[in-house]
């Protein structure tokens, strides 16, 4: 029992260790981002009032007053979007639990995938284990097979992710090879991908790479990383057969395209928020949000810097000022990623155990989670 408790230990201050300093490494990250978008855009910003005759004055002026100009009745609506959004996820990952004999309450499902938002901010990438280790504390459920169920949650994600991308590009199609016939040709139309350097080095090393995989696949299989990436597709293996086990199909499938319809949804609604985004068609928001979803992904905290980076990116391919893009960038990301993380996170967190007092103490004093299940859920969730 003592050899475990030190294992277990050990194991967690291992992780909390490589956890900081991964945070403290994409945060500079991040905040590195942060200031080269800010300079170039506040450099152009100071050239296009020159250009206009005006008093120069900085960026981050205008930032702040394009915050006041916001209109709270789109932002309150775009925060509804993410709220649903979590909802559905909630209920969707309910319904993966419910075949390993598991019913937990769909509002205590909402405030740990809240919490886990919260989570994400600081420790990126923890938020899933916190997310399933607080709601297996309140329903007295085994972390490690509602760890299992957090993974499929995110491989469903990531499986969504990749069709969404697809047809986002097959819709925005004209407008993004327009944007890079400007930028990689003479913007004549006679950009050719096929013959772009970039793409020719894209496909060598695609070609190399490929190569190397064949000749040198028995070592590479040895490798750790390869081993991880392959325990991925097994784990996706096992979730497709979990799928088949949802009690109500239609309703799970639901669930899972509404996480992502409200996802786009606030990206939408809070163009009309903002009067340089307003005249926005519907179509411009697919590209944001797709371009945007890619910075929450690299693991910045909060999609610091890098969120920035591809939603100003993506408005300028249709014609938003850099400046204003920018600050439509800041706006979206201080609504949802700091304030609805921040607030709601850690209300989330009070509601989750207020709600669950009484439950709580009955848990403390049974026994849920043993010490093979927390270092398996720990060694592998973080």
């Amino acid at each position: 029992m003592n050899e475990n408790y030190k294992k277990l230990k050990a194991i967690i201050v291992k992780k909390i260790l490589i956890n900081t300093l991964k945070f403290l490494l994409f945060l500079s990250i991040g905040l590195g981002i942060m200031a080269w978008l800010y300079n170039s855009q506040n450099a152009a910003f100071q050239e296009g009032l020159r250009l206009k005759g005006q008093t120069p004055y900085p960026l981050s002026t205008k930032l702040f007053n394009d915050f006041l100009s916001v209109k709270l009745f789109w932002l309150v609506m775009t925060l509804l979007a993410f709220s649903f959004s979590n909802y559905s996820r909630a209920v969707r990952w309910n319904m993966l639990m419910r075949p390993l004999g598991y019913r937990p309450s769909d509002l205590n499902s909402f405030f740990a995938v809240n919490i886990s938002y919260f989570t994400n901010l600081f420790l990126s990438r923890a938020g899933e284990v916190v997310r399933a280790s607080s709601l297996a504390k309140v329903e007295g459920m085994s972390v490690s097979k509602v760890m299992g169920t957090v993974v499929v949650d995110r491989l469903l994600d990531m499986a969504s992710l990749i069709l969404i991308v697809g047809f986002g590009f097959l819709v925005e199609y004209e407008t993004l090879w327009n944007y890079l016939d400007k930028s990689l040709g003479q913007g004549d139309g006679s950009f050719r991908l096929l013959k772009s350097p970039l793409f020719l080095g894209l496909v060598a090393f695609g070609v190399i790479s490929l190569g190397l995989l064949v000749v040198f696949r028995q070592k590479i299989q040895q490798l750790p990383l390869f081993q991880k990436v392959w325990h991925i597709v097994e784990k996706f293996t096992e979730g497709l057969k979990t799928i088949k086990k949802i009690d109500n199909l239609p309703l799970f499938i639901f669930h899972s395209v509404n996480i992502w319809v409200m996802y786009y949804m606030m990206t939408y609604l809070c163009f009309y928020a903002f009067a340089p985004t307003e005249h926005l068609p519907a179509i411009a928001a697919l590209t944001v949000f797709v371009f945007g979803t890619f910075g929450i992904v690299i693991p910045s905290p909060g999609g610091m810097g890098t969120y920035h980076f591809l939603a100003t990116a993506a408005l300028v391919i249709h014609g938003v000022n850099g400046d204003d893009a920018f600050s439509f960038a800041n706006i979206m990301f201080f609504t949802v990623q700091i304030f609805y993380s921040i607030v709601i996170g850690s209300l989330s967190i009070f509601l989750l155990y207020f709600f669950n007092r009484n439950k709580n103490k009955a848990v403390e004093d049974g026994s849920f989670l043993d010490l093979e299940e927390a270092t398996t859920a720990i060694s592998e969730g973080l």
